[in-house]
């Protein structure tokens, strides 16, 4: 029996669009154990206990990748990031169900392999760096082959995530995005991008607001949230404006260095239409994990 633990994730980051990722102290637990045969799943909705659930399938894409077949499974859950709010959710099942195999048939697969498979299965890299690596990464695809590299992020930051009580879809939100942009929107975002990883190493909070800022994604992708003028507006006037959309939304998230941020906005969003919840999160550094239990 083993256990994978894998962190949720924010991508985007403001200007990094497709590009940066951040692995976040929010996890879901994955346990998987060999049985006779048919398959088990324990721990998620009805709807997902069968041979479509995501972290089945990417169990059996890793087993084939190792020659083994999977005659019977029990896969036990413990989720903690919300599913379709833009904080990794698909990403972690995907990396618990490829670690998952990987340890339980005592594969050989290294990271960097399984980092390869598990993008494969997802189609983009910027959630799945940081879940397996750990830490604020940057990714590209060459030649079909991805690549991850990770930068040092301040540990006086913290992430305060907005959750709302409604969900966005990933394809909605692609969808939206213009086929063609400017090309001086495109040297707006470039240099954000390297702007803001430097900013995020010092924790340097004027430069990070500065650099967050966005012509790719965010002010499309807004549209699509509820209430996204106003959450902007209560965030600012509690004392952040270092404020992006996590992902494809519709959680919205602040970077803040202010403990207390969380109660100044309180008030605020507790008068809106939709429920939102408040969590404030850290960087985690670690990345996915392996337990044999």
């Amino acid at each position: 029996m083993v256990k994978v633990t894998a962190p949720a994730t924010t991508a985007n980051i403001g200007p990094g669009f497709d590009t940066l990722g951040l692995a976040l102290k929010l996890y879901n637990e994955y346990t998987f154990e060999e049985i006779d045969k048919g398959l088990i799943i324990e721990g998620c909705p009805d709807i997902y206990k069968n041979k479509k659930n995501l972290v089945y399938r990417s169990f059996v894409a890793a087993a084939e990748k190792l020659g083994k077949k999977v005659d019977g499974l029990k896969i036990s859950m413990k989720l903690n990031i919300p599913v379709s709010r833009g904080l990794g959710s698909s990403s972690a099942c995907i990396v618990g169900g490829v670690f998952g195999a990987n340890a339980l048939y005592k594969g050989r697969l290294t990271r960097d392999e399984m980092y390869e498979l598990a993008v494969m299965l997802e189609g983009h890299p910027d959630n799945i760096s940081p879940c397996i690596y750990g830490g604020l990464t940057a990714s590209l695809i060459e030649n079909e082959k991805p690549y991850a590299i990770r930068y040092d992020i301040s540990n006086k930051l913290k992430f305060c995530a907005l959750i709302p009580d409604f969900k966005t879809s990933t394809h909605e939100a692609r969808k939206i995005l213009p086929k063609t942009i400017d090309f001086q929107d495109a040297v707006f975002n470039l240099s954000r991008v390297a702007v803001l990883l430097k900013a995020l190493e010092t924790g340097d909070m004027e430069m990070i607001r500065i650099a967050l800022k966005d012509k790719l994604h965010q002010q499309y992708r807004g549209s699509l949230i509820h209430e996204w003028d106003e959450v902007k507006a209560i965030c600012v006037k509690g004392g952040s404006q270092a404020i992006f959309i996590s992902g494809s939304g519709p959680t919205i998230m602040n970077i803040t260095k202010d403990e207390r941020f969380p109660v100044r906005i309180k008030e605020g969003m507790s008068r809106l239409k939709h429920n939102w919840e408040i969590k404030m999160l850290e960087t985690d550094n670690t990345g996915a994990k392996v337990e044999i239990l």
